[in-house]
């Protein structure tokens, strides 16, 4: 790309990854799930996704040696990059030295007060999304903590493997509907935006990957008194996912109230014979709110 007379090489290329690591002598951490994107395509449709322009700004996790980074300074009118391995920090403030719109956070995203951060980094800017490529191991945790932690955000765009990209995603009465889902559609309106195969990463991991985006609800999908026993129920109707509800929720409420809970289905419209992932959220809500007020589990 060109900016003024200056060239800018972009960092998401084969070529310019390759050169990178071997200038710094970098090697991969596996225990940190360390794979680069090679492909400026894919990177182009994280980026649209976010929806950005200079008056919104962008929280990224996990930036690696910065070439998704790169490409978020180009639309956003801030970034903020936390990366965990101290290794890269060196690199980054290099590789992103043209780029003064772009700050590196050193610290382990789980561990950080994020909403201090974006106070500090986002002040006076419309609207912040999280822009990422989400180490394997830790996807369900780093999400989990943004959602939970009811941050301002507007979207979450992530890469992550393609079999949770699809539950995140997945409707009631398939077998990639789950507990997950449900959490995520609670806070967020899902959409898958692509498959990204194994290939266009160095090292290649082993399966294929998938771009989704998480549309922050203003408010969440289903009404609940407590959004903590509300899950508490969700995943206990999962335990179990070949039992039926009112099996699981035996293990759930005890044995000595067994008898309890299929009238208390039926209250709510729900056939005990049903299995967990033929629930809507609605019907999750409702259930849980049921057992609630019946006192359930004692």
């Amino acid at each position: 790309m060109t900016e003024g007379t200056r060239t800018v090489q972009d960092v998401g290329s084969p070529r310019r990854t390759k050169d990178i690591i071997a200038k710094y002598g970098f090697t991969f951490k596996k225990s940190l799930g360390q794979n680069f994107l090679i492909d400026q395509n894919i990177l182009r449709k994280i980026v649209g996704a976010a929806e950005l322009d200079e008056t919104k700004g962008a929280l990224e996790i996990g930036p690696g040696i910065g070439a998704l980074t790169q490409q978020l300074a180009h639309e956003a009118g801030r970034v903020t990059a936390v990366e965990i391995d101290n290794r890269l920090i060196p690199i980054l403030r290099d590789v992103l030295a043209e780029t003064p719109n772009v700050h590196v956070e050193h610290g382990d995203v789980l561990k950080l007060d994020l909403r201090a951060l974006m106070e500090r980094q986002f002040a006076g800017l419309s609207g912040v999304s999280v822009v990422a490529n989400l180490p394997y191991y830790v996807t369900t945790p780093i999400l989990m903590k943004l959602l939970e932690e009811k941050l301002p955000l507007e979207h979450i765009v992530v890469m992550i493997q393609k079999e949770v990209a699809e539950r995140m995603a997945a409707k009631p009465g398939g077998k990639e509907y789950g507990s997950l889902s449900v959490a995520v559609q609670y806070y967020c309106v899902p959409e898958l935006v692509c498959i990204v195969p194994h290939t266009v990463f160095i090292p290649q991991p082993n399966v294929d990957s998938a771009v989704i985006k998480l549309s922050l609800r203003d408010k969440p999908a289903v009404e609940v008194e407590d959004e903590a026993f509300f899950f508490r129920t969700v995943q206990a109707c999962f335990a179990q996912r070949r039992k039926t509800i009112a099996n699981n929720l035996t293990a759930f409420v005890g044995k000595a109230n067994r008898e309890r809970i299929a009238p208390l289905l039926e209250s709510c419209g729900i056939d005990p014979s049903r299995r967990g992932e033929t629930l809507s959220l609605a019907e999750f809500a409702a259930l849980s709110e049921a057992l609630r007020q019946a006192g359930l589990p004692a």
